[in-house]
């Protein structure tokens, strides 16, 4: 048994012959569109026409002075921005303006003592201190009441490798 696959055209409907290329269409942005990025099949005919209605078009964030709040993005015509500048020329001063750098990822620089009641037992790749394994031992129920209290997995002393892990007495 074999399976055919049929391409239509989301827009208009249309079924694409196999002589056909659906043209792949990613929304990004639109009014209606509330869970992100949705892509969308058309016909190259339909494609063609969006390239006919384009506008140039400049996009801009307006961020609060204190950069409080999230910053509102705002779409208009390239003129009407262009107008904005009296001074110098938009082509000019968008050469000469500050780059904006896309901010980093934050690296946590404050390593996790696990060696800590507040820690002790949460799972982590690192290999347990004997710290945290003395603490795991001898607070054993206050430690898995965290756990469990933080939705995490708690400490099982029969399970042979979390016993080895944090040095308890495997229990029958």
């Amino acid at each position: 048994m074999g399976k055919k696959t049929i391409h239509v055209s989301d827009f208009s409907g249309t079924v694409l012959s196999a002589d056909d290329e659906a043209i792949r269409v990613v929304v990004l942005e639109h009014p209606d569109l509330v869970a992100g990025p949705v892509q969308l099949e058309a016909t190259p005919a339909e494609v063609e026409s969006l390239d006919d209605g384009a506008l140039d078009v400049a996009v801009v964030e307006i961020h609060d002075r204190h950069g409080h709040g999230e910053p509102r993005r705002v779409v208009l015509t390239a003129s009407e921005f262009d107008a904005m500048a009296t001074d110098v020329p938009m082509a000019q001063l968008l050469k000469t303006a500050e780059r904006v750098r896309p901010p980093k990822a934050r690296r946590s620089t404050e390593k996790i003592d696990y060696g800590t009641i507040e820690h002790a037992g949460r799972p982590h790749r690192g290999r347990v201190t004997e710290e945290e394994a003395r603490l795991v031992r001898e607070r054993l129920d206050e430690v898995n009441k965290r756990l469990a209290d933080a939705g995490l997995r708690q400490i099982d002393p029969t399970d042979p490798e979390q016993a080895a892990r944090y040095g308890l007495s495997v229990e029958p």
